[in-house]
């Protein structure tokens, strides 16, 4: 790529980031361990949860979470399709079907509204999700969840840094509202350890369990077995899996949680020039924070004019030298969910074959939306060559519209 190109996203690591992952692979232990121990205590600290356990990845967080409220195969799980597949599939681990409601448009998050109507005799969970960043209105969610006694898990993937305002106090997403929530370090996300995720509870039996299962089912973590002065013979009572972060990862993490503050306020200021530079355009749709919800701004993504046809649009500003990304997926229009039975949408009589009229705003998300470069070291000079070059687009490709 030439050197003005201007990519999508970046994650910011430097010298303090190596210097802790060569720390950790001098001292000869790399897999989990004291690190990972650390890593959790911060990020708890951090989120103010009373339990963090970290894991391989958000989609293997996602699976934890939702084996620990109790979610087994032939249950259902009220979700959203606008989102990254590794939601619904984390659903299908458990052998469970996801049912899927629409989004609201202006927030790309869950319609509370629809929640009550896709509940059945078969629903065990609700998994609701920040989408890019954005939180979700858990208070209604929870409302809803507490009077049909059902557990919340977060997908809180993109929002480490989010806050809510609850009960008159700004809190951030992570501090446990529902049962558990889980959160992605890939390299997209505000804090990266290349991949990685983490569970925050303040439930000590889901903690515990969400620990055993991680590492096989094995009886005694490693960081005890290894410092013992007696010898330990360690048994599996419960099947589990292999999904635990090495301590490079956990090295990498912790020199990443001291960047968020820092990084949540650079996007703010981002995302404000953004709309400064972009609110004049006709038919362009903004994103906005509800005033219960500060965002980190993970991503910034626009809905473009109606009839501005979106590829086009994106591939004139690739030529221009900008990365974009098409709005936030929808996994049932996906080959992967097209076999009966793989999910269900919250209207019974519906038996869509890939569009589902009752996800209409989900799948206009996707098709009208454009994820902008947003990172930490994006100047004001590509920020103006973004707003360019989309304004151009803007006016230039228009298509069949919806």
């Amino acid at each position: 790529m030439a050197d003005d190109f201007v990519p999508v996203a970046r994650p910011h690591l430097a010298e303090e980031e190596a210097a802790a992952a060569s720390r950790v692979i001098l001292s000869g232990w790399v897999t989990q361990g004291p690190e990972v121990a650390a890593f959790e205590r911060e990020f708890a600290n951090f989120v103010g949860a009373a339990h963090a356990c970290a894991v391989s990845s958000c989609t293997t967080a996602l699976h934890l979470a939702l084996l620990a409220v109790g979610v087994r195969p032939g249950d259902e799980v009220i979700t959203v399709s606008h989102s990254y597949i590794a939601t619904a599939n984390s659903i299908r681990y458990c052998g469970a079907v996801p049912v899927f409601v629409d989004i609201d448009p202006s927030t790309f998050n869950i319609d509370v509204n629809k929640i009550e109507p896709a509940i059945s005799n078969h629903t065990r969970a609700i998994l609701c999700v920040h989408q890019m960043g954005m939180p979700c209105n858990l208070k209604a969610i929870l409302e809803i969840a507490e009077k049909r006694n059902l557990p919340v898990v977060e997908d809180a993937a993109c929002a480490i840094g989010s806050e809510i305002l609850w009960q008159g106090q700004w809190e951030r997403i992570g501090k446990p509202h529902g049962r558990v929530a889980a959160f992605s370090f890939h390299p997209r996300k505000l804090v990266t350890t290349g991949d990685g995720g983490m569970l925050t509870t303040n439930d000590a039996s889901i903690d515990r369990n969400l620990r055993l299962w991680r590492q096989h089912g094995m009886s005694v973590p490693d960081t005890v077995r290894h410092t013992s002065r007696e010898v330990i013979f360690e048994s599996y009572p419960e099947f589990g899996f292999n999904y635990r972060l090495t301590d490079i990862q956990a090295a990498v993490g912790r020199e990443q949680l001291k960047r968020i503050p820092d990084g949540v306020s650079l996007r703010r200021q981002i995302a404000g020039r953004y709309r400064e530079l972009l609110s004049d355009v006709p038919g362009l749709i903004l994103p906005a924070e509800p005033e219960w919800a500060r965002t980190n701004w993970q991503s910034y993504c626009i809905r473009l004019p109606e009839h501005v046809d979106q590829r086009e649009a994106m591939q004139q500003m690739l030529d221009d030298g900008i990365a974009t990304r098409r709005g936030v997926m929808c996994a049932h229009l996906e080959p992967a969910y097209a076999a009966p039975g793989t999910w269900r949408c919250a209207d019974a009589g519906c038996k869509p074959l890939g569009s589902c009229p009752s996800l209409r705003e989900s799948e206009k998300a996707q098709s009208r939306g454009v994820v902008l470069p947003m990172f930490s070291e994006l100047t004001e000079k590509q920020q103006s060559r973004v707003a360019s070059s989309l304004r151009q687009a803007c006016m230039t490709h228009v298509g069949q519209g919806d």
